[in-house]
């Protein structure tokens, strides 16, 4: 089991400012349209539509905004065409990046992603080029009460985490994915409040760097998550 990294810790605060400004809503929107294009727009027969939904609410979307956009993904409503689109290379140090983006405009997506590599670094890769040091994991983020890490690991040990980090604030769990689900359960019957559960690119190894290059990475990675067609970025860097 292992301590928070600090670009995680960064993450963390930064969904919450995400989240106070609203900018999240943009983000839940997109996937909640493309669920319900590819799922159907009913939240009972389509496991990633209701945890969108689920997640709309937790960060208290107006029930009008979800509505509207599940009507959108079925067709019910007009609405823009999200592509998904995803992006590979190397950031300052060397770290590997992957960038996930949906985006109505693939030319002024990739524009503006291939600018943050050029300006901030960074070297953008062809598709394959940093994927296979990265693997599909369950990552569950909670609100930290008073659980310790081995409190944790006595709950979860009959369960597939292979990941146990507690922070001051928050605790990830980083499970197999097929356990998602079955994990968040049973942290919220432990009284831990859900922030996030997603399917995530997690990092087989992480990259240590020194503090000046660390400083130059972070930023280089928070001005790609500032795009507004950048879903999520993964990255190596501890």
């Amino acid at each position: 089991m292992s301590g928070h990294s600090h670009w995680a810790t960064i993450k963390h605060k930064k969904a919450k400012e995400d989240a106070k400004r609203g900018k999240v809503f943009t983000k839940i929107i997109k996937e909640i349209t493309i669920a319900a294009k590819q799922g159907g727009g009913d939240p009972a027969g389509n496991p990633r539509l209701r945890d969108l939904v689920d997640k709309a609410k937790d960060v208290n979307m107006p029930q009008e905004n979800i509505t509207r956009a599940i009507k959108k993904g079925t067709g019910e409503l007009p609405g823009v065409i999200y592509e998904s689109q995803k992006y590979e290379g190397y950031g300052p140090g060397g770290i590997a990046i992957i960038v996930e983006t949906l985006t109505d405009n693939k030319n002024r997506t990739v524009a503006n992603v291939r600018h943050i590599f050029s300006a901030k670094g960074g070297n953008l890769g062809e598709i394959g080029s940093v994927n296979w040091m990265f693997e599909k994991k369950g990552v569950i983020q909670a609100a930290n009460g008073s659980h310790t890490e081995d409190e944790l690991l006595e709950h979860l040990i009959d369960y597939n985490a292979s990941d146990i980090s507690v922070g001051p604030d928050f605790i990830q769990v980083t499970c197999d994915d097929k356990d998602l689900g079955v994990i968040k359960a049973k942290l919220q019957k432990l009284g831990l409040k859900i922030e996030q559960a997603e399917i995530e690119w997690v990092a087989k190894t992480s990259m240590s760097l020194d503090s000046e290059v660390q400083t130059k990475a972070i930023e280089f990675l928070s001005a790609l998550e500032e795009i507004d067609d950048v879903q999520n970025v993964y990255t190596n860097l501890g």
